[in-house]
């Protein structure tokens, strides 16, 4: 693989500052943006490791912590091997943090963040690419619908709740998006249905989104999260042969 260089950075919004990790190929050329969007327990040193791997095949990437607003990573405290069942007071913590992401919060943290993409000479392309994993991949759709003309490529995994009944449901958002979506649902996740992933995909052609969705049979919620008692080796390779393909049909190197 590609050698790559990491380092932290911050991130002005309008709420404060955001820490972040940045990665890219280790050549000193500029490469396509991407954008990757944590999942619940926050941006930490597997997601550092997830972030590395994208970057290797040719991107540089942003790895924001999107709990900024209550403090710097780790703003909760996790073992290295995390297991809910084991520690279910882990979700306490976690909860509140994910609920205090509001749309509006998630608009103005994302324009920070496609703002730091384009002004970095680290990055070339006038669109960049977004992958979300669990709340991540609610918030990915959220955003490529804020700001389709910034994004070219969106990717989510073992990602809910996609479908609600609130008037912010991500499927109610897709008609503005002019990205190419991919979706992989876990086929054991109690967030998300066998009819919510049917509304969902129902959703995604009434609004002519270019997409694929599909369902990893067997994977838990939290298959890619390598320190995580959900992780899946063979989905974890599939999701990241799915996502560069995502990626390399829709940024140009």
């Amino acid at each position: 693989m590609t050698a790559t260089q990491g380092i932290s950075v911050d991130i002005q919004t309008p709420d404060g500052v955001a820490d972040a990790y940045v990665t890219h190929p280790d050549d000193g050329a500029a490469h396509p943006g991407v954008l990757v969007v944590q999942d619940g327990f926050g941006l930490r040193p597997s997601l550092k490791k997830l972030a590395d791997r994208i970057a290797a095949h040719g991107y540089t990437v942003l790895l924001p912590n999107a709990f900024y607003r209550s403090g710097r990573a780790p703003v909760v405290e996790l073992p290295d091997y995390i297991d809910p069942a084991a520690r279910p007071e882990i979700f306490q913590q976690i909860i509140p943090l994910i609920n205090a992401l509001t749309p509006d919060r998630l608009r103005a943290d994302t324009e920070a963040y496609l703002g730091w993409l384009a002004a970095s000479p680290l990055v070339t392309g006038a669109k960049v690419g977004l992958t979300g994993y669990c709340m991540g991949a609610r918030i990915v759709v959220q955003a490529a619908a804020m700001f389709p003309d910034r994004i070219g490529a969106v990717a989510g995994f073992h990602g809910g709740p996609l479908v609600t009944d609130t008037p912010d449901s991500p499927h109610l958002t897709l008609g503005k998006i002019t990205a190419e979506l991919y979706f992989a649902h876990a086929g054991e996740d109690r967030h998300m249905t066998p009819e919510h992933f049917a509304e969902f995909d129902k959703a995604l052609v009434a609004a002519g989104v270019r997409h694929r969705t599909e369902v990893y049979a067997g994977a838990q919620h939290g298959y890619t999260q390598a320190d995580t008692a959900a992780y899946d080796a063979a989905s974890d390779e599939r999701h990241y042969r799915e996502l560069l393909a995502l990626f390399d049909r829709n940024l140009p190197q």
